[in-house]
């Protein structure tokens, strides 16, 4: 375990013990490339905090105060049954257009990528399977900032050639990511997806949990497929079951999830599924637990758009 993960687990595990021995829990079957991946994406983020005159102490506080939000509103779902929020507008105002809020939550997510089992598996599946389509992607749009992670990564497996684009409804985000990227050559556009308008169609559109966070996944999924080109390809994760400051559209299990897709006009050409908790897939289904689940997408052949 490098210097860095180390100070992480130690720190979590001072502040949070319970918490710190369910992360090593987790983490504990992945093998040398999963450190390997870990210390670079660390060292890299290190540095980013560093020229933003923060600590890495800083990011873990952010870290663990996005996990008391979850845990609460983990608690209330237990209740209701419900997220705590069910429109764009209040979690806009009490998240997106919050910059204290996002500045915490962003880079609580920025760690949970390689704190959490699940992210991680996402990240690995994205970037092992990206490449196979590679020589067909000229025109990239990443739906959600987030934490730049993935655009990165497709940076570096794509052609020099291919043009990026990052749409966002969120400003502190979109400014997280430029300065963490630092790459110029992607489009940054602070929009809403559903009122974004470009004439130019796309090759690969990567979004990465995004269809829990609006009112109506089925129209957002819909446009993207407008944005696609024929032979384009969507890379799509959402999960279910996870109550979270901004989450907002429900799915109670991964055969909600599959039927919005085929309803929308694609059809899956990969996916899987990345459990939240240490528990087989039946069990998580029968308690609730959240799932992961990811998928490549194809536009239908039935459908003309």
């Amino acid at each position: 375990m490098n210097n860095l993960i180390q100070h992480i687990f130690e720190k979590i595990e001072e502040l949070s013990p319970i918490h710190a021995k369910k992360l090593k829990k987790n983490l504990a079957g992945f093998d040398d490339l999963y450190y390997e991946r870990a210390n670079a994406f660390l060292h890299k983020y290190n540095q980013f905090l560093m020229k933003n005159d923060k600590t890495m102490d800083y990011a873990i506080d952010c870290y663990l105060k996005m996990n008391a939000d979850m845990l609460a509103e983990t608690i209330d779902f237990a209740h209701t049954g419900k997220y705590s929020s069910s429109k764009f507008e209040e979690v806009n105002k009490r998240v997106y257009a919050n910059p204290e809020t996002m500045a915490y939550y962003m880079h609580g997510l920025l760690l949970s990528q390689f704190l959490w089992k699940h992210h991680y598996q996402v990240y690995d599946y994205y970037i092992n399977t990206l490449p196979t389509y590679a020589t067909q992607v000229k025109n990239y749009l990443e739906i959600g900032a987030g934490h730049g992670l993935f655009i990165s990564k497709a940076i570096e497996i794509l052609d020099p050639q291919t043009r990026f684009t990052v749409v966002d409804v969120s400003p502190t985000s979109i400014d997280l990511a430029k300065n963490f990227i630092e790459e110029g050559r992607i489009h940054f556009i602070l929009s809403d997806i559903l009122d974004f308008s470009e004439e130019s169609c796309y090759d690969f559109v990567s979004m990465g949990e995004v269809l829990e966070h609006v009112e109506e996944p089925l129209q957002l999924l819909e446009k993207i497929r407008i944005m696609l080109t024929p032979e384009g390809t969507v890379f799509v994760t959402t999960p279910t079951n996870a109550p979270s400051i901004d989450h907002i559209y429900l799915f109670r299990n991964v055969k909600e999830i599959q039927a919005l897709i085929h309803e929308a006009g694609f059809e899956i050409v990969s996916e899987q599924h990345f459990l939240t908790e240490d528990v087989s897939l039946e069990r998580a289904e029968k308690l609730n637990v959240s799932i992961m689940y990811g998928a490549f997408l194809k536009k239908r052949k039935t459908n003309i758009s």
